[in-house]
């Protein structure tokens, strides 16, 4: 789930959760809030709610981070509002360090390759890349399903050329770091950092 807050909308509360995958959306609208969904399968992929501020504590534009009482409460809105669905908390970080443990080529790519990371969970994600200095062993930053980059782009899951990619492998530059090199590649994490740490936490990076 990504919270966005937008004044220039009129104290607008955005949460994006789910890909439309480029299909066209419907919006219904009850009371203050509003239900996005898709057309062809009507799955909800987004929720706006209007006079926001009047709900929740909110300030500023862009991403927010909302609290397990924030949800309980926009939860409470959209029952009242006269829809039988809800949302879910999702406090895990989507930025973290990651360790390649294989690569092995795109089958339909001379570029890309598959990568197995490491994310501290019981088994490895897969990630279709195209990072010239991708390799095994290397620890990087992984962008997990549900974040937004500070460019603004949102993460999904999704396939690269017909090979399913649950999110991706971060350059320094992607990442808005300072005095981030202008040159292609992943960013390269120290031998010592912690596969699932949050990419907050992290302190060594090569420049």
């Amino acid at each position: 789930m990504i919270a966005i807050y937008n004044t220039h909308l009129n104290d607008v509360l955005m949460l994006i959760v789910g890909d439309n995958q480029g299909e066209k959306l419907t919006a219904t609208r009850q009371q203050n809030v509003a239900k996005i969904s898709r057309q062809d399968n009507d799955k909800v992929v987004a929720w706006n709610f209007f006079e926001a501020s009047k709900l929740i504590s909110i300030t500023g534009n862009g991403e927010v981070k909302l609290t397990a009482s924030d949800v309980d409460i926009l939860n409470e809105e959209i029952k009242k509002s006269g829809f039988d669905a809800s949302i879910f908390y999702d406090a895990a970080p989507k930025f973290v360090v990651g360790e390649i443990v294989s690569l092995t080529p795109h089958p339909d790519s001379d570029h890309l390759n598959i990568a197995q990371v490491n994310i501290g969970d019981e088994e490895p994600i897969q990630i279709v890349a195209g990072a010239p200095n991708a390799r095994v062993g290397l620890k990087t930053i992984v962008v997990l399903p549900g974040a937004m980059m500070p460019n603004g782009g949102l993460i999904f899951a999704g396939q690269l050329r017909g090979v399913p990619s649950h999110g991706m492998m971060a350059s320094p530059r992607e990442l808005a770091l300072p005095n981030a090199p202008q040159k292609r590649g992943i960013i390269e994490l120290a031998s010592t950092e912690i596969p699932g740490t949050a990419f907050s936490q992290a302190k060594h990076w090569q420049k």
